[in-house]
């Protein structure tokens, strides 16, 4: 059978409807009333004209409504728009009208002011939902333009039970990426391709995917009670298959407003979270110092796995983690919004990623033929087997990342660079478009931000290239340091790279800022750091 996640989660929610689904602060709610809450959000946006393909802009931070609204616009089978809450009006605006979204839920008053400000340019936009009270600015912005306000508080008084319009697994959902290294692209999802690749087939802990609807009902009564905290925010695409990941296990969700590494260990505690969910460095760092800081009195019995995905995770910061509780299961998945979850890394004693064989993944050449398996070629990591139907409205770019080869086969090809051994074992090095050629060496950025990470001093690093005369490109790093470490000087970093760095990697430049910039999920910003390096 062909899977709808609305009807996934509707299956869960009947299995095990009085185990707790989401814990949001002090508020918890178990399956039965959350799928209420979200019956009643799907009646809202019905009401309000919303209805099949419709394309809804979810702008707002973590919070109950964000995944009800989500749920809801799955339910009758509207399509949720994830939203960077961190973009600049410009940026903000380009996704309104890129994903023509006909309406817009959010909530902070910020926000709303921003909205105000773009709504003239934003002419498909016909209806916004408020999450709490209405400013006076985006009133009269939506009054001018004759677009309708309505308060989400009105959900709550319409029936906990609804009856919504048959759904189908060619449903679309539209994912945005990051655009950490330009403006984001809406990747398209069938819902039954998101079901067997980024939530890998409901049971990303066995060895088979689930055939229907039965088997999701069974595994989810099966699955133990456990606890996941998602600490990236649920805009980003790592958070988002994690939470459709757990509610199709029937676990417990536990979601904070902003990642704060202080709430996450405090929710250890309180709420005896069990696995943690981050996203690369840009989160690990502050949540290990703050897991250092703590060890002696904070009660992290509970916790036994911590799991990252979306950006590199270095061994330094693993290492810090198992210092600090050597019984953890470190789990680096690999995968990205257009691919979802790929398998998780092995981390050899030189600190590469090795990902095992996999009949999904396969390592190509330029003219998209495989690498033959224990040379030294560097080639192109791609993904086949439910790949996504492209980007919306981009067929350029469309071509380009997911190629068609000769006998048919449709690739992922995202620019993930690799070598594969002789028993099929593809060893990760880096993002290609993140690749510095300097004197016609290449030398992939995360593997020496992993190298600075491991400095005692340095808080985070990101790693990126500056022109050079001769060279062509050199690398320079921009770097944030711990406030009691001390100045940072080029020679101690060249000395601490050496250890583990051929000499062509070492940073020949660095920039100290007081913080490196991250997008609101820890992914980096190259675009700024690139900025700083130029200055």
């Amino acid at each position: 059978m062909e899977f709808n996640l609305a009807d996934v989660f509707e299956t869960t929610a009947s299995a095990v409807p009085d185990r707790i689904a989401l814990t949001y602060e002090d508020l918890n709610l178990t399956y039965a009333e959350l799928d209420a809450e979200a019956n009643r959000a799907g009646q809202l946006f019905a009401r309000a004209g919303i209805s099949k393909d419709d394309h809804v802009a979810v702008f707002l931070k973590n919070c109950v409504e964000h995944v009800t609204s989500i749920l809801g616009l799955i339910k009758i089978r509207a399509v949720p728009i994830n939203v960077n809450y961190r973009y600049t009006p410009t940026e903000l605006e380009y996704i309104f009208v890129n994903s023509d979204s006909v309406a817009v839920v959010v909530e902070l008053p910020e926000h709303q002011q921003v909205l105000a400000s773009l709504l003239d340019g934003c002419p498909l936009i016909r209806t916004v939902f408020v999450v709490g009270d209405t400013t006076d600015e985006l009133k009269r912005a939506a009054e001018q333009r004759s677009v309708a306000v309505i308060s989400f508080a009105d959900a709550h008084d319409l029936p906990s039970t609804a009856e919504f319009p048959e759904r189908s697994g060619d449903d679309l959902y539209l994912l945005y990426t990051g655009g950490t290294t330009g403006y984001p692209k809406g990747v398209m999802w069938r819902h039954d391709d998101f079901f067997r690749k980024p939530l890998s087939g409901g049971n990303p802990y066995g060895d088979e995917p689930r055939k229907d609807l039965a088997e999701v009902a069974a595994g989810a009564k099966e699955f133990p009670g456990l606890s996941f905290l998602i600490a990236a925010p649920l805009m980003h695409g790592a958070a988002l298959y994690s939470l459709f990941t757990f509610f199709t296990l029937g676990a417990r969700v536990v979601l904070r407003r902003d990642f704060d590494p202080k709430t996450v260990v405090e929710a250890v505690e309180n709420d005896k979270v069990q696995v943690i969910l981050i996203v690369g460095d840009g989160m690990g760092l502050p949540l290990v110092d703050e897991m250092e800081r703590r060890k002696d009195d904070a009660d992290l019995s509970s916790l036994f796995s911590i799991t990252s995905g979306g950006a590199i995770w270095s061994t330094s910061v693993r290492d810090r983690m198992l210092a600090v509780k050597p019984d953890l299961l470190l789990r680096d998945n690999f995968g990205a919004s257009e691919t979802g979850n790929d398998g998780a890394f092995n981390v050899d004693e030189d600190g590469n990623l090795r990902m095992p064989p996999s009949p999904n993944m396969i390592l190509v050449d330029e003219r998209l033929e495989p690498v033959p398996p224990g040379s030294d070629d560097v080639g192109y990591i791609a993904r086949i087997g439910n790949v996504p139907l492209g980007y919306y409205k981009d067929e350029g770019k469309t071509a380009r990342t997911f190629p068609t080869r000769a006998d048919g086969t449709r690739l992922s090809i995202l620019g993930d660079m690799g070598r594969v051994e002789a028993d099929g074992t593809i060893v990760f090095l880096g993002r290609g478009s993140q690749c510095i050629n300097t004197g016609g060496e290449k030398v992939f950025a995360e593997e020496v931000e992993s190298a600075l990470h491991a400095h005692p001093s340095v808080s985070d690093a990101l790693v990126v290239p500056v022109p050079h005369e001769r060279m062509g490109q050199a690398v320079a790093a921009v770097i944030a340091i711990y406030p009691d470490a001390g100045e940072l000087t080029l020679e101690a970093v060249q000395e601490h790279c050496r250890k583990s760095l051929a000499g062509y990697k070492i940073p020949r430049s660095i920039v100290v800022v007081d913080e490196v910039k991250r997008t609101p999920a820890g992914k980096a910003d190259y675009r700024w750091a690139a900025a700083q390096a130029a200055q």
